[in-house]
Formats: structure tokens, C-alpha cells, sequence
């Protein structure tokens, strides 16, 4: 319920602080008093959108801020989900700068508008007679049906599952579309994983291949280079080998007399070693260097093909070849196992939708079975306010459609006279009626859910005398179990109300604001009195009044 309401410079409104308690408020004032600067403030509470000419003052922020006791509505999940902070006292502030920036707040927790607007269903129902079209949508219809019929869990477990097949559904979607788009490239792709495995390629093999045919095509210059080489090393006279073994000989004589003549003997002997290995091995490679013309034209041709498929695949070594090699065995493989992943999740969608068409089949019954309650109810309540041949013919049907509700459409025909043929509500009930309608509806309802706040702004347009008094009951009887604010022109509703709260303009010096006042019973008295009789009040316009307050 909304406990505390504060207003700071908004509209006509330079501060306003105001609680409100439980059970049945009822609001008047003169028309332009301000009543809809009230209902305006509260939309802002609510989400709704706000700019500058909201503020009184223009070079000051304005403030709205809202408390509500929220224990009893189970909104500790709606809290987690959004990532708010719970409290069971719920402040709802809403700031707009003079800059034109506009700010939301719950729990001093910075929201966004359609998180703010998510809350504020949950905690503020505000009808007035436009917005008594309602009644003419499919889906409040089925709202109402609905809570009637206690689908709530059940719903529940509908859009579970129902979230369960669109995300399955999804899924195909995609697969089938990559099946497509597979299915165009399957054999180019088949063709080109094939081309890249013909050529057998293997990690580092172009760098290998390269330097062979280096080798291969310069073989008669290296067998030279190697035969100079090693003629130089091997010269019986005076060839390399044999001027250090001369030098390891005169050395050896004189190592004895010395340590450090023997360390040269000993380093020109490990020279003599080396150096002798390395003409075994210049030898041996001269041994096997060959002229092989068919080794080179195969090495020729190995590369000439790794040059081919790279320029062809847009790279430039064995190892970006063999990369695509990979992704193309891939995707040739993706496609090949498709089909059987687009089977089972098939299976699965078969599955899901037996299950939910199983709960919307249990919804529709309980729906069904609930329209009888929900018409007795409503007419019952119509008859007292005046509209004792109001008869209701809710059709529900089962369709092939998912809706996020289940899968009924619903049609509400209305007559409202005997020996009149039931019509389209919105085409056959008048505003007045439609009024009524809204009254009776909301007041099945509130024996059957725990309603939010319900503010009735003006709905009582177009009645008057015991049809008021019979308003203002219902307004009271609902009131037992959750808050209701009445904005009412009628003295027979604003009777009712446990406190009466009024909205006036004042000068203040050269500025005109908007107030609102809780009434004490003798104000009440002379604030009924005056709706029945107008400025001059009479004595016996205040008898009436005390005695619908009594």
C-alpha cells in the first residue's frame, strides 16, 4: 500500500508531505484544484515519462518520492531478479533536474524507467473512465478469467515450458540455417579438403623441400667447393692436416719443459682431432652428393603445388594450409552430423509441445470453469448499481497459437437490456456502464487476488443518487482488504471514505499552488455539505452531509 507520498516542486505544487492509511480514501476539490497534478506526481512514481514543464520552479530540481509497504505482495524474487535491494517499506524516489535529466531511485538504488514502470504495476492500479477500455482487450479478459480460475501456478509452469520450446525452436532455426548455408558450400568444400589431402602435406615441409632444391640445383658447385676443400685439407705435403701434425710433433718435444707448452701441445692436439673429423665428414658428404634429376623434378613439383594451393587459400606456409585443412574437415564433418543433431532436437520440440499443449488444455478447462463464478459475480454486483438485466457471455476457445498466456481466445459479449442481442463490450456498453463494468470487476477480484493499490479517478462520472451509494459500498467492502483512494465529485463516495482528503489552490504572494489537506469530521461535514448544495451551504445541506457521514 502506498503509506507516504512527498511532492517537491512539481507542477502547482511547491511542497507537499502527505501519509496515507490503509482501507478507503476518498479525494475531492473543485475541478483544476489539482486532483490530476496528484494523479501526474504519482505517474512519474510510476515511470512515466517527465520533462521540464513539470518543475514549479524551473531553476529547482524536482522531488517525488513515495513510500509503500510491500510485505504482502511476494515481490522479494521481482526484487532479485532486477537486482534490487528488498526492503519491506519501499521508497520510490524520482528526481527531475533542471537540466532536463530525469533520475529513478528505488531503495536509493539507481533504476532505469522500464524496471520503475515493472514495479509500479505491481503496486499502483489507477483507473479513471478512459481507461476503462480495458475491459475491451483480449488479454486483460484473460487476466481476469484467470484469476478467478487460480491458474497462477499453472500459468507459471506454462511459460516455463513455453520458453523451453522457443529456445529449442530457436535453435533449429539456426542449425537449419547453417545447414543451408553448408549445404551450398558441401561440395566445394568436400572438393577442396580432398585437394589439400592429396598433397599430403606435413609440418615444416616447405622449409625442408625448399632447401633441398637449393641443394639439388647447385650440386655441381658444392661437389667443387667440398673436392677444394678437402684437397687443401688432405695435400700429402703440405695440406692442413699434415702442417699440424708437424706442428703437434715439434711441440711434443719441448711440452715437458714446460706447462705452458704443454698446454699448446695439448690444444693443438684437440685442433689436429677436430680438424680431422671435419675432413671425415667433408669426405663422406662428397661420398653421397649426386646429380638426381628425378629427386629434384619431384622436389620441383611438391613445392610448385604447396605454392599453387597456397596462393589459392590465400596464405603462405604448410602450416596455414594445414589450418584450413582442419577447418574445412570440419566443416564437411559439421554438415554430415547436422541432420542428427537437428533429429534429436526435433524430438525434444515434440516433446516440450505435448507438455504444453497438456497445461493449456488444463488452463482452458479451469478457465472454462471459472466464466460461470466470474459472470454470476459481475451481474450480481451490476444489479446493485443499477443494471439488474447487465448479462456477460465470455466465450474461451482453444486455438493453434502460443500465446504467452496458453492458447485460448477469448471473446466478451455484453448485453445490457432485456430483449437486446449481446454485442461487442466497447461497441455496446456506454461510459457510464463501462464504469460500472470496471467497479464490479475490480471488486470480484479483490475477493479473489491480492490486489495493489487501487486509485478510482472519477469513475463515477455519470451516476448519482443510490447508484452512488451503492458505489461507494462496493468502494468500501473492497477496501477491507487492500488500499482504495477514490477522486470523486459525488458527497455519497466521499461519505464513505475512513478520511477524507481535499485538493485546493491558495495565493501564496504572487503564486498560486496546489495543496492537499486530510479533513477532520467537522470539515468533512461543511466539504460534503458544499458538494450538495454549492457555496451558500444551508443547514439542512449539513444535516445531509452529517448524516452520510453517519
Amino acid at each position: 500500500m502506498l503509506q507516504t507520498l512527498h511532492i517537491k516542486n512539481f507542477a502547482l505544487i511547491e511542497h507537499l508531505h502527505i501519509d496515507f492509511p490503509d482501507k478507503l480514501s476518498t479525494i475531492t476539490g473543485e475541478t483544476g484544484a489539482g486532483k490530476s497534478i496528484l494523479l501526474g506526481a504519482l505517474g512519474l512514481v510510476l515511470g512515466n515519462r517527465a520533462d521540464l514543464s513539470s518543475l514549479k520552479d524551473k531553476e529547482q530540481k524536482c522531488v517525488i518520492e513515495a513510500h509503500f509497504g510491500i510485505a504482502d505482495y511476494n515481490l522479494r524474487e521481482f526484487f532479485e531478479e532486477n537486482d534490487m535491494d528488498y526492503e519491506e517499506v519501499t521508497i520510490i524516489r524520482r528526481e527531475i533536474l533542471p537540466s532536463g535529466k530525469s533520475r529513478a531511485f528505488v531503495n536509493d538504488s539507481p533504476v532505469n524507467l522500464q524496471e520503475l514502470q515493472e514495479l509500479g504495476g505491481y503496486l499502483i492500479d489507477i483507473h479513471s473512465q478512459q481507461q476503462t477500455r480495458e475491459l475491451s482487450d483480449e488479454q486483460y479478459q484473460i487476466q481476469i478469467i484467470d484469476a478467478i480460475a487460480g491458474n497462477t501456478v499453472l500459468l507459471e509452469v506454462y511459460k516455463k515450458q513455453l520458453a523451453a520450446y522457443k529456445s529449442i525452436k530457436s535453435q533449429l532455426k539456426k542449425l537449419q540455417e547453417q545447414k543451408e548455408a553448408l549445404s551450398k558450400e558441401q561440395d566445394y568444400n568436400s572438393f577442396l579438403l580432398q585437394e589439400l589431402l592429396s598433397a599430403n602435406l606435413k609440418d615444416g615441409e616447405q622449409t625442408e623441400l625448399e632447401a633441398e632444391l637449393e641443394k639439388l640445383n647447385n650440386v655441381e658447385f658444392i661437389k667443387e667447393s667440398l673436392g677444394k676443400a678437402l684437397a687443401i685439407a688432405n695435400e700429402e705435403q703440405i695440406g692442413v692436416i699434415q702442417n699440424l701434425k708437424e706442428i703437434k710433433a715439434a711441440l711434443q718435444k719441448i711440452s715437458g719443459l714446460s706447462p705452458e707448452y704443454s698446454g699448446f701441445f695439448e690444444r693443438i692436439n684437440s685442433l689436429l682431432i677436430e680438424f680431422d673429423d671435419i675432413a671425415d665428414g667433408l669426405s663422406e658428404t662428397f661420398e653421397k652428393l649426386t646429380d638426381d634429376p628425378e629427386r629434384l623434378e619431384l622436389v620441383n613439383q611438391k613445392l610448385q603445388l604447396i605454392y599453387t594451393l597456397g596462393k589459392k587459400h590465400q596464405v603462405s606456409t604448410v602450416d596455414e594450409l594445414l589450418a584450413i585443412q582442419e577447418s574445412l574437415d570440419g566443416k564437411v564433418v559439421l554438415a554430415d552430423e547436422l541432420d542428427g543433431t537437428i533429429d534429436k532436437l526435433n524430438g525434444e520440440a515434440e516433446v516440450i509441445k505435448g507438455q504444453i499443449d497438456e497445461t493449456a488444455i488444463n488452463i482452458h478447462e479451469k478457465r472454462k470453469s471459472a466464466i460461470p463464478v466470474l459472470t454470476e459475480s459481475i451481474t450480481a454486483i451490476l444489479a446493485q448499481l443499477g443494471m439488474p438485466n447487465a448479462r456477460f457471455n465470455f466465450e474461451v476457445s482453444l486455438s493453434e497459437t502460443y500465446h504467452n498466456n496458453g492458447k485460448d481466445a477469448v471473446s466478451l459479449l455484453f448485453s445490457a437490456n432485456k430483449g437486446t442481442d449481446f454485442g461487442l463490450l466497447k461497441k455496446v456498453a456506454s461510459g457510464g456502464e463501462m464504469s460500472r463494468i470496471m467497479l464490479a470487476v475490480k471488486a470480484v477480484l479483490a475477493s479473489y487476488s491480492k490486489l495493489p493499490t487501487i486509485i478510482f479517478d472519477e469513475i463515477d462520472t455519470g451516476v448519482s443518487g443510490e447508484i452512488a451509494h451503492k458505489m461507494g459500498d462496493i468502494m468500501k467492502a473492497m477496501s477491507n482488504g487492500m488500499q482504495v483512494m477514490a477522486i470523486t465529485h459525488l458527497p455519497q463516495i466521499a461519505a464513505k471514505g475512513n478520511q477524507h482528503y481535499k485538493v485546493f489552490k491558495s495565493t501564496q504572494g504572487e503564486t498560486t499552488v496546489s495543496e492537499l489537506k486530510k479533513l477532520s469530521h467537522e470539515e468533512r461535514v461543511r466539504e460534503i455539505a458544499e458538494m450538495l448544495s454549492g457555496k451558500d451551504i444551508s443547514e439542512s445541506a449539513l444535516k445531509h452531509a452529517e448524516a452520510l457521514l453517519n
